[in-house]
């Protein structure tokens, strides 16, 4: 069975985050979210339960397990998720443990799906110039190291990109196509009724 780990902070997206996470589930794929706490405020002594993660609308969302490096990497997950959000696509993109692991699981030949902010991920961990897209808030700092595209979603060998709230079904489902096959694909969007023409 595919596994894939969805990363998440305070600040983090809440339709980005919750629209992959389900997709995958529905796709059969063992998902697990992790929260990346920001390492520039206070943070009270660590308990086993990691606390809410407060989104970017002020929804709390109760995350799987802490982020720990160690027990994140591509040898246990086939697939790495960073939602955006402003704040929690900051957070993540400048955690240099997050930075390694982007790095680690495209090395290994698995997946990194990055979307809105989260696309800030691909140029502070140094990924080479490719084919990528963000949300349009964040082109500014993208667009000198890649080669920038406006296609709701950007696949470059195994790394995945996408625009914002509006893109996040298309992105979850290009997930599920890539770790379980077109089949799949078809089979979990067809009970979502998508109306009549949608174009994903």
């Amino acid at each position: 069975m595919p596994s894939a780990l969805i990363l998440i902070a305070d600040g983090t997206e809440e339709m980005e985050f919750t629209i992959s996470y389900d997709t995958l589930v529905r796709a059969g794929v063992e998902t697990t979210s992790a929260f990346v706490p920001d390492k520039s405020e206070v943070v009270s002594e660590r308990t086993t339960s990691p606390p809410f993660a407060k989104g970017s609308r002020g929804i709390n969302i109760m995350p799987d397990t802490y982020f720990d490096p160690a027990d994140c990497g591509p040898e246990k997950y086939d697939l790495l998720v960073i939602p955006g959000g402003a704040k929690g696509a900051e957070t993540m993109s400048k955690d240099h443990s997050v930075q390694k692991l982007v790095r680690d699981y495209l090395k290994h030949d698995k997946f990194v799906g990055m979307i809105c902010a989260g696309s800030l991920a691909a140029s502070t961990s140094k990924l080479p110039k490719q084919p990528l897209t963000s949300h349009p808030s964040v082109k500014s700092h993208l667009e000198k190291d890649f080669d920038y595209s406006e296609e709701p979603v950007v696949v470059s060998g195994h790394l995945v990109t996408s625009r914002g709230p509006g893109t996040a079904f298309p992105f979850a489902l290009t997930l599920v196509e890539l770790l379980c096959g077109a089949d799949v694909r078809a089979k979990v969007r067809k009970p979502m009724v998508f109306p009549s023409g949608t174009p994903f």
